[in-house]
């Protein structure tokens, strides 16, 4: 199911055009953990009172509890999409995929539970309290806790311009990307809505609706009837549990299904395009080309060339990774095309 998922983000991998000096240095920068959230006690690993480090599991499955030291809070940024389950006794705080880039936040003295059910990486800044305001309350202060954003854009950013430098980072400058980041998270306009991921059973029913009428004009209020909640509700938890809007969901299914009837049969594209839901030839082949980063007539010589035994479709979710790249504007009430 998460194949797609697994594709590593180069852009944000601080590793990923280092040489052999070039990695050995940085890691003064990026402290790298034993276990997780577990950083080995080296001098060069702090930061004064910002310790920043990494987290990789190439495991499929792997489990986890840690607890956020009393003066300090843990942020994790997602490094590349992976699936993840955050509980706090007994409580989901989080269960779904996790795009590149999504960020959360544990307060002090707080214990969380993680269960990743695919490969993972992730930066983890440990940043002392004082670097919030001081005037918070206690209980404003703990607005952070458990807070999760879905491809937050300025935590990518400072992400990536950590990971662009590398070893020319230094700690001074890496420190000052985690109080960049400790300011973006103080912002009393930052969002604190923490969106529940939607349920299994809702979403295997709005799944079970895409894959028997993905053909036709599905609403996003069709979707969200479907699901028994409402539009704006259906939106924000669909996104919260897969990493992508209702309609991205629905253009990738269409066009897992057109790689089938591309692979199986010999029918004509533009028949093809009807067929799966799309209302002209163009479109599908716009679509297509975004998706797959292939024409649809190139990818058929492709698979025909390699005729390679091909995998019926199955049920498994496209990748979050489209949103990204995918510069369509929010649907509300329009019809899901």
């Amino acid at each position: 199911m998460l194949t797609e998922l697994q594709t590593a983000h180069a852009w944000i991998d601080p590793q990923a055009e280092l040489g052999d000096d070039e990695v050995s240095h940085a890691a003064q920068t990026i402290a790298r953990e034993a276990e997780w959230r577990q950083i080995a006690c080296r001098s060069e690993a702090v930061i004064e009172d910002i310790t920043i480090s990494r987290w990789d599991d190439p495991r499929g499955t792997s489990s986890h509890q840690a607890t956020t030291p009393h003066d300090r809070y843990f942020v994790g940024i997602a490094l590349k999409p992976t699936r993840a389950r955050l509980t706090r006794e007994g409580r989901i705080i989080f269960d779904g995929i996790m795009p590149s880039g999504t960020l959360y936040v544990s307060a002090p003295s707080r214990q969380l539970s993680a269960k990743f059910q695919a490969p993972c990486a992730f930066l983890h800044f440990h940043i002392s309290a004082d670097h919030f305001p001081t005037r918070w309350s206690p209980v404003a202060a703990e607005e952070l806790d458990d807070l999760v954003l879905l491809r937050d854009p300025l935590t990518a950013g400072l992400a990536k311009a950590l990971a662009e430098q590398g070893d020319a980072a230094g700690h001074e400058f890496a420190r000052c990307i985690g109080q960049i980041l400790a300011m973006h998270l103080a912002r009393p306009e930052l969002p604190r809505a923490k969106v529940n991921a939607l349920p299994k059973w809702r979403l295997r029913r709005v799944e079970q609706h895409i894959a028997a009428h993905f053909e036709r004009s599905i609403s996003l209020s069709e979707l969200a009837n479907v699901a028994g909640l409402s539009r704006m509700h259906f939106a924000a938890q669909f996104r919260a549990a897969t990493g992508y809007r209702p309609r991205e969901y629905l253009l990738n299914h269409r066009i897992e299904h057109a790689k089938s009837l591309l692979t199986t049969t010999g029918r004509p594209l533009a028949e093809i395009a009807l067929a799966v839901g799309f209302s002209t030839q163009a479109h599908f082949s716009t679509v297509f080309k975004r998706v797959s980063s292939q024409t649809p007539a190139r990818w058929r010589t492709a698979c025909q060339n390699k005729r390679p035994d091909f995998e019926t479709l199955s049920r498994r979710r496209p990748s979050p990774d489209m949103s990204w790249a995918d510069k369509s504007p929010e649907i509300h009430a329009t019809v899901v095309r």
